[in-house]
């Protein structure tokens, strides 16, 4: 199966392999580089430490819906930023996957 590397870097899975590896959008894959070039790439499964710090005190002052969009939106440019498209980080797999930001719901 072929797939062509758009010039932002990104290329598109055939739905063959979407199918059986049962890959949804947002999802995300371990790639490693094997010694002769052949590339691999493994579904990763999301574990608790992907979600560190997501809960805060209980002694905080609530966040209005708009600091929260404010929030998520800072994030995504600052993960998708092209400063970070070529980060590597060898035993990090949060930052190996890119992806384009979601857009951020309007409340």
């Amino acid at each position: 199966m072929l797939a062509t590397l758009t010039s932002k870097g990104q290329l598109t899975l055939p739905k063959e392999i979407r199918d059986r590896l049962n890959l949804d959008a947002g999802a995300i894959l371990d790639f490693q580089i094997q010694a002769d070039n052949t590339i691999t790439a493994r579904h990763v499964q999301p574990d608790a430490r992907r979600i560190r710090g997501l809960l805060k005190s209980p002694h905080a002052a609530p966040l209005t819906v708009e600091q929260m969009d404010e929030a998520v939106s800072k994030h995504l440019r600052d993960k998708h930023s092209p400063s970070q498209a070529g980060r590597k980080s060898a035993g990090d797999d949060r930052h190996r996957h890119q992806h384009p930001a979601a857009p951020v719901a309007q409340r």
